[in-house]
C-alpha cells in the first residue's frame, strides 16, 4: 500500500521537476569526475593512477548496472521480454553502443585535454540537434522563437569553439580546433540521436530495460574498444578498493539517479521542454566547475556563453508561447509521428 501511494505521488510529480534535479546531477558530473581523478594522483599504485578516466567510466557503470538490478530486475520478466519485437532489441543495442559507450568514451577523453567549461559550452550543440532531429521524425511544430534561440546558441557554441581551444589542436583550413572541443562535438551529435531514439522508446519498452541492457552493451563496447586501442594493462588497477569506494558514491548519485530523473522526465516531456532543460545545464555547469574545480572562464568564454544565454532566453519564452499556444496538440503530434517511426501501440 504504501510502495502503490509513493508511485502515485512520484507521477503526480511534473516532468520539469525530473528534468531540473537531472540538469543539476549532470552539471555536476564533469567536475566531479575531474575530482575523483586527482584524488586517484595523489593516491597512486607503482606510479600508476587507480582511477583513471577509462577506469571511473567503466567501474562506474559495473556499480550502477549493480544499483539497477536490484531497482528494476521485477522489469525483466517473462512477458516484458516477450512483448520486445526484434526491431525493439536493434535499437536499444544502437542506443547501448551510442550513448552507452561511444558518447561517454568521447566525453571522457576530453575532459583529459581541455577545461570543463569549453566541454560543457561546445557540448550545447546537443539540445539544437535534437530540436532539428525532433522537428524531422517526429514532426513537432517550431516557433520563430524557439528557432532564433536555437541559432543564437548555434552562434555563441561557434565563438567558443574557434576563440579557445585545447593544448592539443586540430587544424581545418584556416581555423584551428582544439582536439578535446572536437570530441565533445562528436559527442553531442551522438547524445543528440540517442536523445530522439530514447524518446521513441521509452513509449513502449519498460525503463528497467532500457536502462540495464544499455548500460550492459555499453560497457561490453567500450572494454573492447580500450583493450583494442590501450591493451589489457590499462585496467590493471580496476580491483582498487579506493576506485570501487568513490565509484558506488558516483553511480549512485550520477549514473543511476541522474540518469533515472532525466528518463522519468523523458517520458512525459515534449521535445521543446528537454531543449529548455538543456540549454539550462551550461549556467548550472559552469557555476559547478567552479565551485569543485575553481575554474574561472576565459573571456572566449564569457563571449560564447553570453551568446547562449540570449538563446536560452529565447528558447524559454518559445517553449512557454507554444505549450500556452497549443499544449495538447504537441502530445497529440508526439504520439502520431512514434505510430508512424516505431510502430507504436499505446501503453
Amino acid at each position: 500500500m504504501k510502495t502503490n501511494q509513493l508511485q502515485k505521488i512520484l507521477n503526480q510529480i511534473p516532468s520539469s521537476i525530473y528534468l531540473a534535479i537531472a540538469v543539476i546531477v549532470f552539471a555536476a558530473s564533469n567536475p566531479i569526475t575531474r575530482r575523483v581523478v586527482d584524488i586517484g594522483n595523489q593516491n597512486l599504485i607503482d606510479g600508476r593512477n587507480p582511477i583513471s578516466l577509462c577506469n571511473v567510466l567503466f567501474v562506474g557503470n559495473i556499480c550502477a548496472l549493480g544499483l539497477m538490478l536490484f531497482i528494476f530486475h521485477r522489469h525483466w520478466h517473462h512477458e516484458n521480454l516477450k512483448a520486445l519485437t526484434t526491431k525493439d532489441w536493434i535499437s536499444l543495442t544502437i542506443t547501448g553502443i551510442l550513448s552507452g559507450a561511444i558518447a561517454p568514451a568521447l566525453i571522457f577523453t576530453a575532459l583529459g585535454i581541455t577545461n570543463i567549461t569549453n566541454i560543457v559550452l561546445i557540448g550545447r550543440i546537443e539540445p539544437i540537434l535534437s530540436l532539428v532531429l525532433g522537428f524531422w521524425l517526429l514532426s513537432i511544430p517550431l516557433n520563430p522563437w524557439i528557432v532564433s534561440g536555437s541559432v543564437v546558441s548555434f552562434a555563441g557554441i561557434v565563438v567558443t569553439a574557434l576563440l579557445s581551444s585545447s593544448a592539443q589542436n586540430l587544424t581545418m583550413g584556416a581555423f584551428q580546433l582544439g582536439t578535446g572541443e572536437v570530441l565533445v562535438a562528436l559527442a553531442a551529435v551522438i547524445t543528440s540521436i540517442s536523445t530522439i531514439v530514447n524518446k521513441l522508446q521509452l513509449q513502449s519498452i519498460p525503463i528497467g530495460i532500457f536502462m540495464i541492457y544499455r548500460n550492459i552493451v555499453g560497457s561490453i563496447i567500450f572494454f573492447l574498444i580500450a583493450i583494442i586501442l590501450y591493451g589489457k594493462e590499462h585496467f590493471a588497477d580496476a580491483f582498487s578498493p579506493l576506485l570501487w569506494q568513490l565509484m558506488l558514491l558516483y553511480a549512485t548519485l550520477i549514473v543511476v539517479f541522474g540518469q533515472l530523473c532525466w528518463l522519468t522526465g523523458l517520458t512525459k516531456a515534449t521535445i521543446t521542454e528537454l531543449n529548455l532543460a538543456s540549454l539550462c545545464n551550461p549556467i548550472a555547469a559552469i557555476i559547478m566547475a567552479y565551485l569543485i574545480l575553481g575554474e574561472v572562464p576565459t573571456q572566449a568564454q564569457y563571449m560564447g556563453g553570453s551568446l547562449l544565454l540570449v538563446g536560452f532566453i529565447f528558447s524559454f519564452i518559445g517553449n512557454f508561447r507554444q505549450n500556452k499556444i497549443n499544449r495538447d496538440s504537441s502530445k497529440v503530434t508526439h504520439i502520431k509521428a512514434m505510430e508512424i517511426v516505431v510502430g507504436f501501440k499505446g501503453v
